[in-house]
């Protein structure tokens, strides 16, 4: 009977940090100066790329680089938008 309790409240304390841990990572608010995840990182890479931007593309550097940023801002408003409007 003392393992079989000993089992039991291990598996509820589990549970109980898991769920606190879950809630805790939903309920971050967001924050722009906030490190960004290295799949956030490469994932914003693919976004820019999509946009047309070339890191390789050093003569045409800051030229291509605001362009993509422009067309991926436009794209995230354009996301943001239609997903409040849902």
């Amino acid at each position: 009977m003392k393992i079989v309790s000993r089992v039991g409240l291990g598996a509820l304390l589990a549970a109980v940090s898991m769920s606190t841990a879950l809630a805790q990572t939903s309920a971050r608010p967001y924050d722009p100066s906030a490190p960004k995840t290295r799949a956030e990182v490469r994932a914003d890479l693919t976004e820019w790329r999509a946009a047309g931007y070339d890191p390789l593309d050093w003569i045409d550097y800051p030229q291509n680089a605001q362009r993509a940023g422009r067309i991926v801002a436009a794209r995230r408003a354009q996301q943001s938008g239609a997903s409040l409007t849902q």
